[in-house]
């Protein structure tokens, strides 16, 4: 449908700020041809993936789903249990099998698949473990869907979204991580616990790393499109910066919380996840903090760092980065969180497992 005059221009003048509000992606690749029929495959078959992939079937937001995972009987259980709820869910068809072939021609490749931290394993050591496990899944993806977009949710996903970039050889538009769109939910959540509103008509984004360093936008936060901070001054509502570190705390220690009473997390990444899905393959343009190459984007430059900023969705993938305002000081973290990214890659070997992979694909 052809847009309307209005739809990007405000003003007798007809000021057109479409182009203007966000940055956008250089080098970015069009869109896959539109299709009929949209397919996900989801890669790792236990509690996230799981998760992640009833959600999306109660959405009726595909035609078909495809599993994949290393243990055979695990993955044929979660298949047959899926199928057998059929006549409850909107029409889909659900196929696994462990050889990637099953996921040809996917729209979408959301990974979950990784290796569980050992008792007084390094995080550094977890990482090249799952560097290796990448090296296996990502070349055969893009293998068997060349036009897909890479949905990475394997912690930690800022270093490995990068990783999958350099494996995919993809535009940077169509590898993403699912960064702090989570964080971002438990963020919305803690402000309108606090003010006893609905979450959803809370603003407000968690950014940079998906860990101990992300950054707490308080200055671009909005309840029911009232700016917060600026409305507590006006109201002479005394708040302190302690506080509002405390609930940035509370967000950061909510996984380990989950995680120390349940064992793992499951069912609000499976929500973000969905949600991520569907305004993608619906094209819906709707603004997420997630996972992107950041390099050029709020005086992030030197290394190719992946990071969550507040970016716009679509079919295509990333289609740009929101130009949110960031005070001196959160910039200023947000680099800072870069650079704590940027040194664990440093310290791993992607660049030979890319070398080794073309090698090995020329041999074939």
């Amino acid at each position: 449908m052809e847009k309307s005059s209005s739809s990007s221009s405000l003003g007798p003048l007809g000021l057109d700020i479409a182009q203007s509000f966000f940055k956008p992606i250089q080098h970015a690749a069009p869109p896959s041809r539109t299709k009929r029929h949209a397919k996900i495959s989801v890669i790792g078959a236990g509690n996230v993936g799981m998760a992640i992939a009833q959600t999306i079937l109660t959405q009726g937001l595909i035609d078909e789903i495809a599993l994949v995972d290393v243990n055979p009987d695990k993955l044929r259980g979660e298949m047959l249990d899926l199928q057998h709820g059929a006549a409850f869910l909107p029409r889909t068809k659900i196929v696994a099998s462990v050889d990637y072939s099953v996921t040809a021609g996917s729209d979408l490749c959301i990974v979950t698949a990784g290796a569980r931290q050992g008792s007084g394993e390094s995080r550094l050591s977890l990482v090249q473990r799952n560097v290796k496990l990448f090296s296996r899944i990502v070349p055969q993806l893009a293998r068997y869907s060349p036009d897909t977009i890479l949905l990475i949710v394997t912690n930690p996903v800022d270093v490995l979204t990068y990783v999958a970039w350099k494996l995919s050889g993809f535009p940077s538009n169509r590898v993403i991580g699912s960064g702090t769109n989570l964080d971002s939910s438990r963020f919305r959540f803690l402000i309108a616990d606090h003010l006893d509103v609905s979450a959803q008509d809370v603003q407000a984004f968690i950014v940079g790393e998906h860990g101990d360093s992300s950054v707490a936008i308080w200055s671009s936060i909005s309840v029911g499109g009232v700016p917060l901070l600026s409305f507590l001054e006006n109201q002479q509502i005394v708040f302190t910066k302690e506080t509002l570190e405390n609930i940035h705390k509370e967000v950061i220690a909510s996984a380990y919380e989950v995680i120390s009473l349940k064992a793992y997390t499951s069912w609000a990444i499976g929500y973000s996840v969905a949600s991520l899905a569907r305004t993608i393959l619906r094209d819906q343009r709707r603004v997420h903090p997630v996972s992107i190459l950041a390099k050029g984007f709020y005086s992030i430059d030197g290394d190719e760092v992946f990071l969550s900023l507040p970016v716009q969705l679509g079919r295509s993938g990333v289609l740009g980065v929101a130009n949110v305002h960031l005070t001196y000081e959160e910039a200023h973290r947000l680099r800072d969180s870069a650079k704590i990214i940027a040194e664990v890659q440093s310290q791993l070997n992607v660049t030979n497992l890319v070398l080794s992979d073309n090698n090995s694909s020329i041999a074939s």
